[in-house]
């Protein structure tokens, strides 16, 4: 089964660490997710850039509103994206558990997990709908 993970940071948290720090971090983290790769657990995952980067949108007054920066004002950003393949949740927890950027501490990191979505059926059920649609 594929479990989504959301891998959270606070900016503030890595700008306060040495250049030595960063690297041994990085190197760290690059080096566990070869092992989930080798293991076949690492099913694809992205870093972001930082926040100054995103773009929030939202529905307002009946037309998309675009707005600079990430929806939530909190400390901690989504630096990146993980997907894993796991046997069932304990697994998936247990997996990132060992993740090196776990222990970058002091608020500085964390991992939301959740279970992907089957959108096979509602797909296929839009798809019908749609059909249907032009048929007409």
């Amino acid at each position: 089964m594929k479990y989504i993970c959301l891998g959270y940071m606070n900016e503030e948290v890595w700008k306060t660490l040495s250049e030595s720090e960063r690297n041994t971090f990085v190197d760290e983290c690059f080096a566990y997710d070869d092992e989930l790769r080798k293991n076949g657990h690492f099913a694809g995952g992205e870093g972001l850039q930082d926040i100054r980067n995103a773009i929030t949108l939202r529905w307002s007054n009946h037309e998309v509103a675009v707005t600079d920066g990430p929806f939530a004002e909190t400390k901690e950003q989504i630096g990146g994206i993980m997907i894993l393949e796991a046997s069932d949740l304990t697994h998936a927890i247990r997996l990132l558990s060992a993740h090196p950027s776990l222990r970058l501490g002091r608020g500085g990191s964390s991992w939301e997990i959740r279970p992907a979505a089957d959108m096979t059926t509602l797909i296929d059920e839009s798809r019908r709908r749609s059909e249907g649609q032009e048929r007409t």
